[in-house]
């Protein structure tokens, strides 16, 4: 087991991760802005170095900074958290090339997963339901052709993309040449790519993503399902578990998403996430890291999954199925600090008391 892990990462997730840390007896490694020279989870941490100034880009974005931080101080592990570095294949393959684990999957497969026109690919081929679609990146000729053969509407993505940045509607075909311009703008702003994929829009679909766990061995097991249908601008509202779905299609949706870690191999901690029409699902995406919704599966399953995440970076092998047991009901909800009658403008206002469960 490792004694010592730097956290790459800020805030809430790296105070969970520390707590498991501490738990496990491991003693971890903060890193920080110097805006961020007070923050709880540098107070937490065993030791912590800073990483630069307050901009992400010259302190928790710059991969070399967070190297040089974990090798000076004799860190043999990386956690990414969630957001920041936590899916950048190039700072996965950093971590390989200078002998630091990086808690998560390889980053050949952050890479393959990341590009969603490629990760639908690989699903295809491994027999998992996709939403009618392209198999790649579309030029706009074909997205017109396509267009005529699914249908309206149909909506365009972001190879590379996520949030719904890279993401337009079209529901006319005089409408298609502008939206796809615009999409490709986006996503070459937000992504530093332009490519764009093409799928049939489906009609009021849930959101619903499973979460599973993989070891080195081969072996995969799920803490089940996860209903975030109930979204904001593309962004979760609430996540529930388990989801208002038959227990034939739960089961159906687990064994798929077991099926799509271990086609590709897959290591570390990931969600499979599908839209469900009635009793059909098709393939979404895959998050390659652990999800600010986490907690959810935790609360329901009892699995501490920062926990597995190093036990399995470790070398050590899954949690065995069996001892997985689901009981109760959880829900997690974003709360958004916001002005609702003057157009939900940001009012974050002052709080006067916060109680945090323990």
């Amino acid at each position: 087991m490792f004694q010592k892990i730097l956290i790459a990462n800020r805030g809430e997730i790296a105070v969970r991760i520390i707590r498991t840390c501490r738990q496990m007896g491991i003693e971890t490694v903060a890193v920080y802005s110097t805006a961020d020279r007070d923050a709880l989870h540098v107070h937490l941490a065993d030791e912590s170095v800073c990483i630069g100034p307050p901009a992400a880009k010259h302190s928790y974005l710059h991969m070399e900074n967070i190297m040089t931080a974990a090798l000076s101080t004799g860190a043999e592990a990386i956690h990414p958290g969630f957001g920041f570095l936590s899916e950048n294949s190039a700072f996965a393959a950093l971590c390989e090339t200078c002998g630091i684990v990086f808690i998560g999957p390889s980053s050949e497969t952050i890479k393959a997963m990341g590009d969603k026109a490629e990760a639908k690919r690989l699903m295809k081929e491994a027999g998992i339901p996709l939403i009618p679609g392209s198999d790649g990146e579309v030029t706009l000729e074909e997205a017109k052709r396509m267009f005529k053969e699914l249908g309206a509407p149909i909506v365009l993505k972001a190879s590379c993309g996520g949030g719904g940045r890279g993401m337009r509607v079209v529901n006319d075909a005089a409408d298609l040449k502008r939206a796809y311009d615009i999409a490709k703008q986006e996503a070459k702003a937000a992504f530093g790519d332009d490519g764009l994929y093409l799928e049939k829009l489906l009609d009021r679909p849930r959101h619903v993503e499973v979460q599973i766990l993989a070891d080195k061995y081969g072996d995969v097991v799920h803490l089940g399902e996860r209903d975030c249908s109930l979204q904001r601008r593309n962004q979760k509202i609430v996540e529930e578990t388990p989801a208002p779905i038959s227990n034939k299609l739960r089961k159906s949706l687990c064994e798929a998403a077991i099926n799509a870690a271990k086609s590709i191999g897959y290591v570390n901690a990931g969600t499979i996430e599908f839209l469900v029409t009635e009793d059909r699902f098709s393939f979404m995406e895959m998050n390659t890291r652990i999800q600010v919704e986490h907690p959810v599966s935790e609360m329901t399953t009892g699995v501490d999954i920062v926990r597995e995440q190093i036990r399995i970076a470790a070398g050590k092998r899954v949690i065995d199925a069996k001892k997985i047991k689901t009981r109760g009901h959880a829900i997690e909800v974003r709360i958004n600090a916001e002005a609702p009658h003057f157009d939900f403008q940001p009012s974050p206002g002052r709080v006067e008391l916060l109680h945090m469960p323990g």
